[in-house]
């Protein structure tokens, strides 16, 4: 009897995605509705293991309606920062109600690490990016770290910076889906009176993009919809989201509106 072959174990450590995988989805669902979109995604389990990452925001009543109609137990991932607005977590408990999804997990800071680095509380007043690092960035990054795939709630209308979102993009090996990147409000608010969808109870009074208490103002008529976040400082995202870059495909996979 020959001797056996002892086969080594090896992590396998290759990115679950690479860009390549983005164009070639940008491509398959160009043109497509995002209904259809989302119902063969998750239908035929093209992702992996995929969460939503919700802000239960202005408007993120429709990307969890859209999801939860098709596949309700697909998890929904919230940063419970301890800086939230009242309003933001008692809306967060209607919709899960509403809706009906069945996988929310609210994520918070490291105890350890917020009593070190921001043990007054005041840290968004003076180093805003390294508020965010500890409440929001380190915290999802962990909590994906399961993960194949997230959708997020990104529209390409709401800033400067976000004008060329895709619908899909690579982070980290991990695919990041935008179902809405070429939604504009109007299509928004459609939805929203269509499926009796409520607004974050913020909006009416001047709020388009809510954040954190301390570093979400008001926006006035006409202003970038995201320029109440941060006012005053060079900052126009959280870090949970970079600036985005087109994907290196010549522009075909722009978005179109």
């Amino acid at each position: 009897m020959g001797e056996q072959v002892r086969i080594i174990d090896r992590i396998d450590t290759r990115p679950r995605y690479t860009e390549a995988d983005a164009v070639r989805l940008n491509n398959m669902f160009r043109g497509r509705d995002t209904v259809e979109m989302l119902t063969v995604l998750l239908k035929e389990n093209m992702l992996g293991d995929a969460a939503i990452v919700s802000s239960f925001g202005a408007e993120s009543a429709v990307l969890l309606h859209l999801i939860a109609s098709i596949d309700p137990t697909v998890p929904v991932l919230f940063l419970d920062t301890g800086k939230h607005f009242p309003e933001t977590i008692s809306y967060r408990e209607e919709l899960q109600e509403l809706i009906g999804f069945t996988d929310l997990r609210n994520l918070t800071p490291d105890p350890a690490l917020l009593a070190e680095r921001d043990g007054t509380g005041l840290r968004w007043s003076y180093d805003p990016d390294g508020c965010c690092e500890i409440r929001k960035v380190l915290p999802l990054k962990a909590a994906l770290a399961g993960f194949d795939a997230q959708f997020t709630g990104r529209k390409a209308f709401q800033a400067a910076t976000r004008k060329a979102l895709p619908r899909f993009e690579i982070e980290e090996g991990r695919l990041k889906v935008n179902p809405l990147a070429d939604w504009d409000k109007a299509r928004l608010d459609a939805y929203m009176a269509e499926h009796n969808l409520p607004p974050h109870p913020l909006v009416e009074q001047g709020y388009p993009s809510i954040g954190c208490s301390p570093c979400t103002s008001k926006v006035a008529p006409g202003e970038d919809p995201r320029s109440g976040r941060w006012k005053g400082w060079d900052k126009v995202e959280c870090g949970i989201h970079s600036d985005v870059s087109s994907i290196d495909d010549g522009g075909a996979n722009d978005p179109i509106f």
